[in-house]
C-alpha cells in the first residue's frame, strides 16, 4: 500500500481582516446568508475554496475573508493579512467598538482520510443547517466549504472548513466577532 502526497502551495490561501464591508462582485459567490441578531447584522458568503463573514453594527464593520490568492482584493480598509499555513492565531487589538479573534489550522490528509472527513463534514453541514458549497475542480473527489455560525447577543462564533480535493487539504478557521 502506498500513500501518495499531493502537491499544494499553502501560501496561496490567505486570511484577511477588513475594517469595512466588501462588495460581493469581488468574489465568485455561490451561497449567501444574512441575518440580524441582537445588536448586529451578519452576512456570510461562500465561494469556491473560500468565505467572507461581515459583522456589522449601525456604525462599524469587520470583515473576515479566507480566500485562495486574494491578490484582486482591495487594500483599502485591510488591517491584517496572513497566509493560511500550519497553525496561527490573531487577535485584533482593542482599538474600537468591535473585537475579533481567530485561529487557523491546515492539515494534509491521505486520500482515504480525506474522503471519510468529506462525508462527515457534508453530513454535519446538512444536519446543522450550516452554509455549505460543494464543487469539483477537475477529476477526482469533490471539494467542500462549510460555514457554521453560533449567534449570541453580542457575539458571533464562526467555524469554517475548506476541504480542497486537489491537495487533500483541510483548512479550518474558528473566529469570534464581538461588540465590546
Amino acid at each position: 500500500m502506498s500513500i501518495g502526497h499531493k502537491s499544494f502551495n499553502a501560501q496561496l490561501f490567505r486570511l484577511m481582516v477588513y475594517k469595512r464591508p466588501l462588495h460581493p462582485e469581488l468574489l465568485n459567490l455561490q451561497v449567501r446568508r444574512v441575518f440580524q441578531h441582537g445588536d448586529y447584522e451578519a452576512e456570510c458568503w461562500l465561494a469556491p475554496s473560500g468565505h467572507v463573514v461581515r459583522f456589522q453594527t449601525d456604525t462599524d464593520a469587520l470583515t473576515e475573508v479566507v480566500i485562495e490568492k486574494g491578490d484582486h482584493l482591495p487594500e483599502q480598509g485591510l488591517i491584517y493579512a496572513l497566509p493560511c499555513l500550519g497553525e496561527k492565531d490573531f487577535k485584533l487589538e482593542d482599538d474600537g467598538p468591535l473585537g475579533y479573534v481567530t485561529t487557523i489550522q491546515t492539515e494534509s490528509l491521505t486520500d482515504n482520510l480525506y474522503l471519510a472527513t468529506f462525508r462527515e463534514m457534508l453530513d454535519f453541514a446538512r444536519e446543522n443547517d450550516a452554509l455549505h458549497y460543494e464543487w469539483k475542480d477537475k477529476e477526482g473527489p469533490s471539494s467542500l466549504s462549510v460555514l457554521d455560525c453560533q449567534k449570541f447577543k453580542k457575539e458571533l462564533h464562526v467555524q469554517s472548513y475548506h476541504m480542497i480535493s486537489a491537495s487533500s487539504m483541510v483548512l479550518r478557521t474558528q473566529s469570534i466577532f464581538e461588540i465590546l
